[in-house]
């Protein structure tokens, strides 16, 4: 099917299909036409290397994504949770022998098998048109999982966008702020328009590209230095000496030892700290709980 794009083709599909959108699943099809290919293009332009390409899609709704990067890529693997949606894309892309569909919940999938089984031997990115209630579970779960991946190039409202891409330390940023910039370079390309879907969202979209590097920072341990930016940030308006008082359980003197330890000041906000100021405070905390539960006691008389 050529006209994924046409807002009368595509309603005469989906009416065909007996699909109804669904609210609970975020559902909002990309109908502008100028939008695909260039994120198609930026997904597969930031590959490192002169290997075959291999893309991961999450949610390809009718396919008009998905048809960008067939035409790019080597290979392309979609995840698609909505099982009423398999007829359709089996009509709009059945053309394709590059591609493999999965009826599946991508936050429960393994990503790691998906990719031996289905991308092996090629360099994969990740392109998406995120639903907006799974954006931030999405791409932790790529982040954290570990993936062989180069990039990944998602729109999301753009709201979140800005979040995501902002700057530790700056008023706009957040605990999924610094978790992005701890593993990748984030980057915002353009703008996308509510008028650009069907039906159209109340908000505006941006997309994004994150590029995966090493970590930014070595704290100690991952889990402690993420629990500190949780923590900080649970209770923004308040300084981090109280937010990570009540978040981790510890008297206020005690915070007070670690931050000082940490070269950060009591008084200052969570959106205003580093991510290495996050790494020194978590190494803090990690010394502050080993002089008070030492692993191996001491045997003296």
């Amino acid at each position: 099917m050529e006209r994924l794009t046409d807002i009368s083709a595509v309603r005469e599909l989906l009416s065909r299909h007996g699909f109804t959108f669904s609210k609970a699943l975020g559902q909002n099809f990309l109908v502008n036409p100028s939008v695909c290919p260039r994120m198609a293009d930026a997904a597969v332009q930031s590959r490192a290397t002169d290997a075959p390409i291999g893309v991961i899609e999450i949610g390809p709704g009718i396919g008009v994504l998905t048809k960008e990067l067939l035409l790019r890529a080597d290979r392309v693997v979609t995840v698609e949770l909505d099982r009423r949606l398999l007829p359709v894309l089996d009509e709009t892309l059945g053309d394709f022998d590059n591609l493999k569909v999965v009826n599946a919940d991508v936050l429960a999938l393994d990503l790691h098998r998906l990719i031996a089984d289905e991308l092996g031997g090629r360099e994969v990115v990740v392109c998406a048109n995120l639903p907006y209630y799974i954006t931030s579970p999405v791409i932790m779960k790529l982040l954290e999982d570990r993936l062989p991946i180069n990039s990944i190039t998602v729109m999301v409202q753009k709201e979140a966008a800005v979040r995501l891409c902002a700057e530790p330390g700056t008023r706009d940023s957040s605990a999924i702020t610094a978790a992005v910039h701890y593993y990748c370079d984030p980057k915002l390309l353009f703008h996308v328009s509510a008028g650009s879907f069907l039906p159209a969202p109340k908000v505006d979209s941006a997309v994004i590209q994150l590029r995966l590097r090493e970590p930014a920072v070595h704290p100690e341990h991952e889990e402690t230095f993420f629990r500190v930016i949780k923590g900080a940030f649970a209770q923004r308006r308040k300084t981090v000496l109280n937010s990570l008082s009540s978040s981790l359980s510890l008297d206020k003197n005690a915070v007070r030892d670690i931050l000082k330890a940490a070269g950060v000041d009591e008084s200052a906000r969570a959106e205003r700290l580093t991510l290495g100021d996050f790494a020194r405070i978590s190494d803090a905390v990690d010394l502050h709980q080993r002089a008070e539960s030492p692993l191996h006691p001491s045997t003296e008389e």
